[in-house]
């Protein structure tokens, strides 16, 4: 999964995007103008081939949100949290709307995919999660993302969590060096239980891993390490659904190699789809590596992520589901966090 320069495709872009070794697109804020021109940007990318690349974007709520102008404002999941905590009922509520709101506004644009919700522990630590977090209590964050991930699903958007097993406990940011988590497994245990109870339920469909080593466990960051992949994700959580491994131009990854050999390790431990952005050259070799890369198991697995159903921005908009929860949540984005508490 690559992204592209600009507003529309150049020439460069098209010639990338349909080499057999790419499957999807990530936007992000530099593609976004209007909602009509990203409607019309996507549409373009899925004309390119057939069956059409994945489109996602990273659309979290809060300072992730790379869509703004004509797209409703959601607050960080903390927010969400910290309602969850004044009223059970009211914070999953707020949480599904959450999820409906940003599947049904990105799904009338076309896009497929947003790699939501965050599921990592709030340890109150990490320099990159902080509010992204909805909880610092492992049963919360696993009822607040499952009523999210329910959200997501009612409009027709999958749902990818993340960052597996955890990165909540780490200072370290994974863009600019490689954060080393050395608590042991018994530790990491909680970190992982909102993965567990999602998955028995069936609303998880896709999971993205951290850029992190755990160093009682394993030496390689978990996006590299088989250990991760296959004995945790796949065997002990039973975890069938699509693996990815986080932007492999992070600054963390950087010791393991070119990014052709990022890349392959990174396959070969058992990802189903990587991630290479903001950094064409890499891409590029990237793509080199993997023109003769096949794994039948993970087209499946990501072919499942396609989104289903589109309403039109129109209908959307006239929807009284819609009006509701935009009006919900631009109470809420003039609303201070203090208040919350209350």
């Amino acid at each position: 999964m690559l992204d592209i320069e600009g507003l529309a495709l150049s020439p460069a872009d098209r010639d990338l995007l349909r080499e057999p070794a790419v499957g999807g697109v990530i936007l992000f804020a530099r593609n976004f103008e209007s909602v009509e021109q990203v409607t019309d940007l996507v549409a373009e990318i899925r004309a390119l081939r057939s069956p059409p690349l994945i489109i996602a974007v990273d659309h979290e709520g809060g300072r992730v949100q790379r869509f703004r102008d004509g797209f409703t404002p959601v607050p960080p999941m903390r927010h969400i949290g910290l309602e969850f905590d004044r009223d059970r009922d009211s914070g999953l509520q707020i949480a599904r709307q959450a999820g409906w709101i940003i599947a049904a506004e990105l799904r009338s644009a076309g896009i497929d995919l947003c790699f939501a919700p965050c599921v990592d522990l709030d340890w109150g630590v990490s320099e990159i999660i902080g509010d992204r977090s909805f909880h610092r209590d492992p049963d919360a964050v696993s009822d607040l993302a499952g009523a999210f991930a329910r959200g997501l699903r009612s409009k027709g958007m999958a749902t990818v969590a993340k960052h597996f097993p955890g990165h909540g406990a780490v200072v370290a940011d994974s863009h600019l060096k490689l954060p080393v988590d050395r608590r042991d497994y018994g530790s990491i245990l909680d970190d992982m239980r909102p993965y567990e109870r999602m998955m028995s339920t069936g609303v998880v469909a896709g999971v993205m891993l951290a850029h992190i080593v755990y160093q009682s466990i394993d030496n390689l960051p978990a996006g590299f390490s088989e250990y991760w992949i296959q004995r945790e994700l796949r065997t002990r959580l039973g975890f069938g659904g699509a693996v990815f491994c986080d932007d492999l131009s992070m600054k963390a990854t950087r010791e393991y190699g070119s990014m052709a050999k990022r890349a392959r390790r990174s396959l070969d431990a058992g990802c189903d789809m990587i991630l290479v952005c903001n950094d064409r050259n890499a891409a590029q070799q990237a793509v080199n590596e993997l023109n003769d890369y096949s794994n039948p198991l993970s087209l499946v697995r990501l072919a499942r992520l396609h989104g289903t159903g589109q309403m039109s921005r129109k209908a959307l908009l006239a929807s009284e589901e819609w009006q509701e929860a935009n009006a919900l949540f631009a109470k809420w984005s003039e609303r201070p966090e203090l208040q919350l508490h209350a």
